[in-house]
């Protein structure tokens, strides 16, 4: 056994090093509790705690559009043991947007570990409009002098600003954006009749839409979704449509390959568990199932995308 042990030893060295978390894994968010990146990050970490994997204990550190937990994950140590919730508004919209304050350079102090899960984004009007259909949006907005309506968003260049604008363009219409410091005041207006539309993650929308405080047109994808089955398809007549956001898990650039695979199984795995995806369908949620490569070629894919439609609609985030 000593002698085994002792051929061992050389190996072992040559072998090279996977850094392993040295203690829970804090998973950062940089948005408010309850919304759809704090959601997405709770469910992981219980699916990973229920299938006897590390602890993974949820922080939520708001404000900066959420750049102050990516400012903190990118300083922290690459041990695996800090990770953040990325959203596609801040690795792939920010970034082509001009005049977007991005205070960390993300491709040079981030790492793109996997792209966890999506929400389709819903085309959602204040309850008493008189257009029930998206054909009859359409033909409402043609028929008023243009500019007529207006639309809500979280902010310029706001990913639901990007979703309005895309369809403006793609429907030949011209709508007026109304900013506001969130979705919460925008949904607001919406209920009460002050805006017209809003494109928003359905997750976020849908005890609204049950409720009747907001109508739901249709959803901005290729496929119904579970949650709302009989909810028409904006691609149906706008095929370029399909607009959702995404949510993935970035960690400090300095981890390396391998122990960002590990951390991409492990959470990839327990979102794509049997018991867990019913959990991410209740709410709107779908697992993307993206790892390393795959997730910085969609970020690359969706930075081409907005940056055409910023440009088309002449967004600046200022």
């Amino acid at each position: 056994m000593r002698r085994r042990l002792l051929l061992a030893v050389p190996s072992l060295l040559a072998a090279p090093a996977i850094a392993q978390p040295r203690g829970p894994i804090r998973l950062l968010v940089g948005f408010a509790p309850g919304g759809t990146a704090d959601q997405v990050a709770r469910i992981a970490a219980e699916a990973i705690q229920r299938r006897g994997g590390p602890s993974v204990i949820v922080e939520i550190r708001s404000g900066a559009l959420g750049f102050i937990a990516l400012q903190a994950v990118a300083r922290s140590p690459a041990d695996g043991t800090t990770l953040g919730i990325g959203i596609m508004g801040q690795l792939a919209v920010a970034p082509v947007v001009p005049g977007s304050q991005i205070p960390l350079d993300l491709d040079r102090e981030l790492a793109p570990i996997a792209a966890l899960a999506t929400t389709p984004m819903a085309l959602v009007v204040r309850p008493d409009a008189p257009f029930r259909t998206v054909a009859e949006l359409v033909a409402e907005a043609r028929a008023r002098p243009a500019g007529a309506l207006t639309y809500g968003s979280t902010g310029n260049g706001s990913t639901n600003q990007l979703g309005a604008e895309g369809f403006a363009v793609a429907a030949g219409l011209k709508l007026t954006h109304v900013a506001y410091r969130g979705g919460a005041p925008a949904l607001l207006d919406l209920a009460a009749g002050r805006i017209d539309l809003f494109f928003a993650n359905i997750a976020e929308v849908a005890e609204m839409v049950r409720g009747g405080q907001v109508r739901a047109l249709a959803l901005a994808a290729d496929a119904p979704l579970a949650l709302f089955p009989d909810l028409p398809l904006l691609t149906a007549d706008y095929p370029s449509l399909a607009m959702g956001n995404w949510f993935g898990l970035v960690g400090p650039a300095g981890l390396l390959e391998g122990q960002q695979a590990e951390l991409a199984a492990l959470f990839l795995d327990a979102l794509a568990d049997p018991v867990t995806t019913p959990v991410l369908a209740a709410r709107g949620l779908l697992p993307l199932g993206e790892a390393g490569p795959a997730f910085a070629a969609r970020i690359r894919r969706d930075r081409e995308r907005w940056a055409q439609v910023a440009k088309a609609g002449n967004i600046r985030a200022d």
